[in-house]
């Protein structure tokens, strides 16, 4: 099974949609919080047909409305702050916080553990499980007040190889390139 895996959008329409034209091919996509306005979850559902499995993240105000937009769509499906789903014959946990990631992968409890919201591309391999932050879509690290990667990941639960792309501005609009591989 192919996996999409994206987080922290923060509203950049732009980005969010080049990434979904890439992530096509997947068999469900996975967010890792901070899609932000409820409109953006209408834009993600509209564009990615395939099951969208979602944890909310800090910056995700308005739950009550972005429950409310992803109920006409059958193939949304919003856990709150935590994910815990069998996907592909491994056991995912997902939430937003990287602390809490981090310390929910130690357990040795689930394969894969994944986490947004620092707005940096990480990976953990560890013989027992598998830790991703595939980084932010939005392409801006608010630490640094700084523009960086507008990364995310496609995961194989087959072969357990990551592949990591970047969302870059080409000569004829958004482009996707390998980051990192």
């Amino acid at each position: 099974m192919k996996l999409a895996i994206l987080s922290d959008s923060h509203d950049n329409v732009w980005n969010l949609e080049a990434a979904l034209k890439y992530v096509q091919h997947t068999d469900a996509l996975i967010f890792c919080g901070d899609i932000c306005a409820p409109f953006m979850l209408t834009l993600l559902a509209k564009n990615y047909a395939k099951p969208i499995y979602m944890v909310f993240g800090n910056n995700d105000g308005d739950r009550f409305n972005l429950a409310a937009k992803a109920a006409p769509f059958d193939h949304v499906t919003l856990f709150g702050e935590v994910m815990n789903k069998e996907l592909g014959g491994k056991k995912f946990y997902v939430n937003h916080y990287p602390e809490i990631a981090l310390e929910v992968s130690r357990s040795g409890d689930f394969d894969v553990v994944c986490y947004g919201h620092d707005h940096e591309y990480a990976i953990l391999q560890n013989e027992d499980y598998l830790v991703i932050n595939p980084g932010t879509v939005m392409g801006f690290a608010p630490r640094k007040l700084a523009a960086c990667a507008a990364t995310f990941v496609i995961y194989n639960t087959v072969s357990n190889r990551i592949e990591s792309f970047e969302i870059v501005n080409g000569e004829n609009g958004k482009e996707i390139v390998a980051y990192g591989n």
